[in-house]
């Protein structure tokens, strides 16, 4: 399986809280701390890398961008991130289909939701 080169990820409604709590779980972080309006910044270990975190609070649609920059995470891929997240945070999760190639529509995502529902949508359109 493919490893990308870094993961992000959609969060609706996480609490900081949790999802530092999260972090710390899985990649030894010390919780985030502002960085900005809206900004929240952290970083990880895994395996002895250094893995960069950021947080943007209302990124796209009332979700939260949730970035690793590295290829050291514990996911493959970001849906392999966003359901772990799901699974820990018990909130919607949104993520790119897969890696992005020129000729892509932009705005197809996957949405994992806590009830177990997956799926593709079309996203700012999608209606939900």
């Amino acid at each position: 399986m493919q490893r990308y080169p870094d993961i992000e990820i959609y969060l609706a409604d996480a609490s900081l809280e949790r999802l530092n709590a999260w972090l710390g779980s899985q990649l030894d972080a010390a919780p985030l701390v502002p960085a900005g309006k809206r900004k929240w910044r952290g970083q990880g270990h895994r395996e002895g890398a250094l893995v960069p975190i950021l947080l943007v609070e209302n990124a796209a649609d009332g979700f939260a961008s949730l970035w690793f920059d590295s290829a050291a995470t514990p996911w493959p891929r970001d849906i392999d991130c966003a359901r772990a997240a799901v699974a820990a945070l018990a909130c919607e999760v949104r993520c790119s289909l897969g890696g992005w190639q020129p000729g892509d529509d932009p705005d197809r995502f996957w949405q994992v939701c806590p009830d177990g529902h997956e799926g593709a949508i079309t996203w700012p359109d999608s209606g939900q």
